[in-house]
């Protein structure tokens, strides 16, 4: 086996290195733009007010401060605006299943998921100290 000189050798690293930044910059890149475009839909522009208004269907279950009405009913206030919005379009596009919501997310537009996201989302959550 032929034996390189120490230069020939870091020489090999240093484009090895870079060759792998390269190829995980591009990775990367792409990923970005692909996770981007794929969640750009989710995150269209809601409307608070319009979403309170639109939450009036939602309060048996929900509440309308976001605190749940029913047991087996989540809460809502101060849930991530995104992951809202994706459980919604998961309900509406049966990715998601729950009976009732399956029946309330189906004539929902784009926006009127954008918005009912948005209110839920900008309820603010407090916390209080634990029970002594």
């Amino acid at each position: 086996m032929k034996k390189f000189p120490e230069a020939s050798r870091r020489l090999a690293r240093r484009l090895h290195r870079r060759m792998l930044v390269i190829a995980y910059g591009r990775s990367f890149a792409a990923t970005a733009i692909i996770l981007a475009v794929g969640v750009a839909p989710a995150c269209a522009a809601g409307d608070v007010k319009a979403g309170r208004q639109k939450a009036l269907q939602c309060q048996t279950c929900h509440g309308m401060d976001g605190t749940a009405k029913m047991p087996e009913a989540p809460n809502l206030a101060g849930q991530s605006e995104m992951y809202l919005a994706k459980s919604l379009q998961d309900y509406r596009n049966g990715a998601r299943k729950n009976e009732i919501m399956s029946i309330v997310a189906a004539p929902l537009k784009d926006q009127d998921i954008a918005d009912l996201a948005a209110y839920f989302a900008a309820i603010p959550v407090t916390v209080g100290e634990p029970p002594k």
